[in-house]
């Protein structure tokens, strides 16, 4: 495709960018995700591909993409539409550029990506390639809180796949993703009795004392030099400062290096949280290991080196290396599948107001995901 061309379907994409991130689409605000689908399945709709809508109920719809000439794909790409923002940031600060970045909330993570996949899709059929009918895409609903409505769906199809092409964004230097830590998520509410503090605490379990017996507990489990990590990062309740606290709640996240540690802090975790330190309070807890540990394999290192040489092909020298978030590489890496993660476009301060994207890195990382999907089809027979 010549120079030129390229630099009309960056000032395309740019656009596009432009609309979706001016859709409101925090993860709990199903609409907005629901708005930017459908953007999304009318561009893929307009080159012939079929979209499948995984309805959700309490997130945003699910989609499934594939083109009606596809046999047994072999490459399961996967993009979220989710951001991590709350209602309103769109109308305090909507898509906006200069010269070399792009801002605004989710434009870097990750609504950039959706549109270099789109666009590598469009160059293979422009250019006479066939392998776009060897690619199902995924594009899911709520990846930035533990994909817990979109595991099912993801895992399912990653079963059937040799590769899995997580086009999360890159760093600042383009470099690709090939470990990642595992995750869990969980949350846990206390009940206690309600007493005057003053006139009769001795009537009154103190559910925030509960709690705080738990926090100690949980934190404890932490052990940096084997990378876990626990963290009760949100908690809350009581009715007011004259009442022995009724209610508590805390939500809590865990990170660790391997599937071992995970069950075993899984089983810790419900360990403690299964018996009250006070008497007469209780304890529920809900949730889990969201994700499992991505750990590089043989397959993964393979197709690393195949990355990489495609990368080199553009003139781009590619590192990979090992992060401590979760993606959904983490659910495809879990099943064997071949996983390289951060094939998006370069960036950087995700889940901040000052979040950029680099826009020069549009094009090559299109071209990049193109050609890597053209390389992993070139052994298909027509």
């Amino acid at each position: 495709m010549p120079a030129a061309d390229w630099k009309t379907k960056e000032a395309e994409m740019l656009k596009l960018i432009e609309e979706i991130v001016n859709i409101e689409s925090g993860t709990f605000l199903k609409d907005g995700v629901d708005r930017v689908g459908r953007a999304l399945a009318r561009e893929y709709e307009a080159l012939g591909f079929r979209v499948h809508v995984d309805e959700q109920q309490e997130r945003g719809n699910n989609l499934l993409i594939t083109h009606p000439e596809a046999r047994n794909p072999e490459i399961l790409i996967i993009a979220h539409m989710d951001t991590v923002f709350p209602e309103g940031t769109v109308a305090q600060r909507p898509f906006s550029r200069d010269e070399r970045y792009a801002y605004g909330p989710g434009v870097y993570d990750m609504k950039a990506s959706q549109i270099t996949t789109l666009y590598a899709i469009k160059h293979l059929m422009e250019t006479g390639s066939d392998s776009y009918k060897n690619v199902q895409i995924i594009l899911n609903s709520d990846e930035e809180v533990g994909s817990v409505h979109s595991r099912k769906l993801i895992e399912e199809q990653a079963k059937s796949k040799k590769y899995a092409l997580i086009v999360e964004p890159s760093d600042e230097d383009g470099t690709l993703v090939t470990g990642r830590r595992g995750g869990g998520k969980y949350y846990l509410t206390v009940a206690g009795v309600a007493a005057h503090s003053g006139a009769e605490p001795e009537k009154g379990r103190s559910a925030i004392a509960e709690l705080a017996h738990k926090i100690i507990k949980l934190h404890a489990l932490t052990d940096p030099e084997k990378g876990i990590h626990v963290n009760v990062g949100v908690i809350g309740g009581g009715t007011s400062s004259n009442t022995i606290a009724p209610h508590a709640y805390a939500y809590i996240d865990v990170r660790m290096e391997t599937q071992q540690q995970a069950e075993e802090l899984d089983f810790r975790i419900r360990e403690i949280c299964s018996r009250a330190d006070i008497p007469g309070t209780s304890l529920e807890l809900k949730g889990g290991i969201t994700r499992p540990p991505m750990i590089k394999t043989e397959a993964s290192e393979r197709l690393l080196k195949v990355v990489q040489e495609e990368a080199l092909k553009l003139g781009e020298a590619v590192a990979d290396k090992k992060v401590g978030s979760g993606s959904d590489g983490n659910l495809t890496a879990a099943l064997g599948v071949a996983t390289i993660d951060a094939l998006g476009p370069r960036g950087g301060k995700a889940h901040s107001k000052e979040e950029y994207l680099v826009i020069e890195s549009l094009v090559p990382r299109t071209k990049l995901l193109a050609n890597l999907i053209a390389r992993l089809s070139s052994n298909l027979s027509e």
